[in-house]
């Protein structure tokens, strides 16, 4: 009866322990998801796209139809992106008031190859949002 108790208890302890284990793994695997979707605007190094800003901007500049845009004013809008850990951008967006300016100045981005340098944290790449600020005359 005793060599029961003891092989019971032996038992419970190794399947209490392979349960918090388990837990752990699990709390750990969320952390990790967690910090890899994460999106950050304040890091060491941002990101950098080849050539610098300005070569980002005639890229932009080139790619932008003015003709595919309804105005005849000064238009403004703030371009945002997400520049992940391999240099590709995601979740493009453009907010203003001119819906026309918007869609284009998300086609025009959306047109520009070559991939960014990520920014980092800790020597670490991490995922950056990204803001573009964005004025234009149409006359």
């Amino acid at each position: 009866m005793r060599k029961l108790i003891v092989l019971s208890a032996i038992i419970f302890s190794c399947f209490a322990q392979a349960q918090e284990v388990a837990g752990t793994t699990e709390l750990q695997e969320l952390d990790l998801k967690k910090e890899k979707s994460e999106i950050f605007s304040d890091v060491e190094k941002p990101a950098e796209f080849p050539g610098g800003i300005n070569v980002f901007r005639q890229k932009f500049a080139k790619n932008f139809k003015e003709k595919n845009v309804i105005s005849k004013g000064r238009e403004k809008c703030e371009l945002t992106f997400v520049i992940e850990r391999d240099g590709s951008l995601t979740d493009i967006k453009a907010s203003g008031t001119n819906e026309s300016f918007n869609k284009e100045a998300i086609r025009a981005v959306s047109k520009i190859k070559g991939k960014w340098s990520p920014a980092t944290i800790n020597g670490q790449k991490v995922r950056y949002r990204f803001r573009v600020p964005l004025n234009i005359n149409f006359e």
